[in-house]
């Protein structure tokens, strides 16, 4: 299978904009809910940092090929952060959250499969320059 650099490109905009999207389950900040389940990771700073992460992806979309020792740090990001999203899913009950708010609980809900996508994705493509 052949995935052209531009595909990739698209891959890291697709990941920025989903860190992005914590604006918007977050209400831009102002849900407790989310810092309430997770206060170590998931506090407002925490969640200001999966922002700045965003931008770090959308920064580099178009010259990704020029980072790879980046790329590799994000690859290590995006594990961090579905390891850590696996052990709070198997150690806490999130329909906790949903009875609490409707956009914390689908956050915690999908925050972690999101990382460990884009974990493969990463380090697809940290593998594919580093062979180069």
């Amino acid at each position: 299978m052949t995935i052209n650099n531009n595909t990739i490109s698209k891959g890291f905009i697709i990941a920025g904009l989903m860190n992005l999207s914590v604006l918007i389950f977050s209400r831009f900040f102002t849900n407790s809910t989310i810092p309430e389940f997770d206060s170590a990771v998931m506090s407002n700073f925490g969640l200001v940092m999966i922002v700045l992460w965003g931008l770090a992806y959308l920064s580099v979309a178009k010259n990704y090929v020029n980072v790879k020792w980046l790329v590799g740090v994000f690859v290590i990001e995006k594990f961090a952060y579905g390891f850590t999203w696996t052990k709070w899913i198997l150690n806490n009950n999130v329909s906790d959250v949903y009875e609490k708010d409707l956009m914390a609980g689908l956050f915690y809900s999908v925050y972690g499969i999101n990382d460990w996508l884009f974990f493969a994705f990463f380090l697809f493509v940290f593998l594919r320059i580093f062979r180069k």
